[in-house]
């Protein structure tokens, strides 16, 4: 087989989604379907604009938060605390028993602290002069 290599910054959709495919079934193949299931939760305000919101997905009894993000006027109100309560519990609806997040802010990483994530691994220097945090916990 004669093969080039590509390096890019502007893939292709296409590329994308037949990487997504083909790495989905061999996952599948190897440990089971991961029953992938995008999560959001959205807060709203009164004309409907997003305020506040929670979005991941669960998988392989997971629950992911990739985003969460609180408006500044909002911030400081437990809507952080809120959203997650929301996402869990739609996380153990479909059946997840734990949740993982991340962050390199050290006030977010408190704040999911007091929701009962624990720290299990850190990454120096991401972004510089920052840790990226990584937290899990275990669901109800």
């Amino acid at each position: 087989m004669n093969t080039t290599l590509e390096t890019t910054a502007n893939p292709l959709p296409a590329d994308l989604a037949f990487l997504a495919e083909q790495l989905t079934a061999f996952n599948d193949g190897d440990v089971g379907a991961s029953e992938r299931k995008a999560l959001a939760v959205f807060v709203r305000d009164e004309n409907g604009a997003v305020v506040a919101g929670i979005s991941g997905y669960t998988a392989w009894g997971w629950l992911y938060v990739q985003w969460l993000w609180v408006d500044e006027r909002l911030r400081g109100q437990h809507m952080a605390g809120r959203m997650l309560d929301a996402a869990e519990q739609e996380a153990i609806s479909r059946g997840c028993s734990n949740a993982w997040i991340d962050t390199f802010n050290p006030n977010a990483a408190k704040v999911y602290q007091r929701q009962g994530y624990q720290s299990f691994g850190t990454l120096a220097d991401f972004p510089v002069g920052r840790s990226r945090i990584f937290l899990q916990k275990r669901l109800a």
